[in-house]
C-alpha cells in the first residue's frame, strides 16, 4: 500500500539557523512585544518587533554604529557599547509607547553576563520593563568598560608597541582607552539628555 515520506521538511529558516521557531511561539504567547537583539562581528543591533498574526511590525531600532556620532569611536560590540545601544532602543521604545517588552535572542547562545545581558540592562536602567534574572546581568565595573581600561593602562606601561596595535583605533580617535570609563559615562549622560529631544 502505497504511502508518503515518513520525514518532515524542516523551515527553510529553522535549517539556515535563522529561526528558532519553538522558542518564537513561547515568545509570542506572552502578548508582549520583543526585544530582538541579534549581533555581527562589528555591531550589535537591537529592536523592539509587534507581532500580530504572521506579521511583525518594527517599533524601534538601534544599532551600535550609532554611538559613532555620540563620540564612541570603536569596540561596537563590547560591553559599555551594548548597554548605550540598549539605552538608545529604549529610549526610543518609551517614545513610541511601548513600556514593557520581552528579551529575544534568537539563536544566540544564553551566557549570563554577556555583552547581551549588557544591552538588557542599558534597557531596564532607561525604564523599560523586561522580564528577566538579575544572575545574568554583568557587573557594573564590565559595563563601564573598567576591565577594558585596565588592560589597556597594564598594556601601555609593559608593552607600548602592542598597546599601539591593539588599540589603534582609539588612539586614532584621540580616545585614550584608559580612560574607556570616563567616556561610557559622558555617552551615557549624552544619551540621557536626549530623552528631552526627538530620537
Amino acid at each position: 500500500m502505497a504511502h508518503g515520506p515518513n520525514y518532515k521538511v524542516v523551515f527553510r529558516r529553522r535549517r539556515e539557523g535563522k529561526t528558532d521557531y519553538r522558542k518564537r511561539l513561547r515568545l509570542l504567547s506572552s502578548g508582549l512585544p520583543r526585544l530582538v537583539v541579534r549581533r555581527s562581528n562589528k555591531y550589535i543591533y537591537a529592536q523592539i518587533i509587534s507581532s500580530n498574526e504572521a506579521k511583525d511590525d518594527v517599533i524601534a531600532q538601534a544599532c551600535s554604529r550609532e554611538l559613532i556620532k555620540l563620540g564612541y569611536p570603536t569596540g561596537l560590540t563590547s560591553a559599555p557599547a551594548s548597554y548605550l545601544t540598549g539605552m538608545l532602543i529604549a529610549l526610543r521604545a518609551l517614545k513610541k509607547g511601548v513600556k514593557e517588552a520581552i528579551i529575544d535572542i534568537g539563536l544566540l547562545p544564553h551566557v549570563p553576563k554577556s555583552n547581551v545581558y549588557a544591552l538588557l540592562k542599558g534597557c531596564l536602567d532607561m525604564g523599560l520593563e523586561i522580564p528577566h534574572s538579575d544572575e545574568v546581568i554583568p557587573s557594573e565595573e564590565r559595563i563601564q568598560g573598567a576591565h577594558i581600561a585596565a588592560y589597556a593602562k597594564k598594556l601601555k606601561q609593559e608593552s607600548p608597541e602592542k598597546y599601539s596595535r591593539l588599540f589603534s583605533k582609539y588612539i586614532s580617535s584621540n580616545v585614550e582607552p584608559e580612560r574607556l570609563e570616563q567616556l561610557f559615562e559622558e555617552i551615557k549622560n549624552k544619551i540621557k539628555s536626549m530623552g528631552e529631544k526627538n530620537v
